[in-house]
């Protein structure tokens, strides 16, 4: 399902159809460190590569819910927070849907309770204008379980829709090979002296990327191996 997500995507790209559909991968990267290198480190010489000092100074973490945009290669603006809780998760979607409200859109994640939480189900329905009934938590209803929440929440007919990736195949996720690039290039290289540091290094990181280099992946994968399949039946 996911892997015809990514297809219709870049089929529909520019037409009247695909206009009113944007389609995001989504995830949390916790408990980013502002690390402080304890000492500087040594420049190139010729034949040398730059040596880092291995000691840092911690200055506490922020985690990062991240939406990329499958279809630009953009990531919508970052939501940073100490914390990852199911209102985090929620308050992050909704600044997504507030920045274009009257779009459809597709949602592509992994199985994490905060993504098919009772507070996503409750603002997925108000978004939705849904009026039935949605139950009660471990009793009945939509809200039963983690299973009948995520039946509710990737309803293709519903205006925003889930698709969550089989078990043990977050890969399936766009958004980790961009979590990997942000990463290598700011994550790790970089010294921060306090979290407010780090964070506005990641806001500024991803203003660039988005102005510079974003660009769709040219996804190959059209399949889930078959261990993955049987997991997630």
């Amino acid at each position: 399902a996911i892997n015809k997500v990514y297809a219709e995507a870049a089929e529909l790209k520019g037409s009247e159809e695909g206009s009113d559909i944007r389609t995001f991968c989504t995830d949390e990267m916790t408990s980013i460190q502002a690390l402080e290198h304890r000492f500087s480190d040594k420049p190139t010489k010729p034949k040398q590569d730059a040596r880092r000092e291995f000691e840092y100074i911690r200055h506490g973490t922020t985690s990062l819910t991240g939406f990329f945009n499958v279809v630009t290669g953009e990531m919508a603006e970052p939501y940073l927070r100490a914390t990852r809780k199911e209102e985090d998760f929620v308050a992050a979607l909704k600044e997504v849907i507030d920045s274009d409200p009257e779009k459809r859109y597709r949602i592509v994640c992994d199985n994490l309770n905060t993504h098919m939480s009772e507070t996503l189900v409750r603002y997925v329905a108000e978004q939705i204008g849904f009026t039935g009934s949605l139950g009660k938590v471990r009793k009945e209803g939509i809200l039963k379980n983690k299973a009948t929440r995520a039946a509710f929440l990737s309803n293709p007919e519903h205006r925003i829709c889930f698709y969550y990736a089989p078990i043990h195949c977050s890969w399936m996720n766009q958004i980790e090979i961009w979590f990997g690039i942000i990463n290598r290039q700011l994550l790790k290289r970089k010294s921060f002296t306090s979290v407010q540091m780090l964070e506005q290094c990641i806001i500024d990181y991803i203003n660039q990327y988005n102005r510079y280099f974003a660009h769709p992946f040219n996804w190959k994968y059209n399949s889930v191996p078959e261990q993955s399949k049987e997991n997630a039946a």
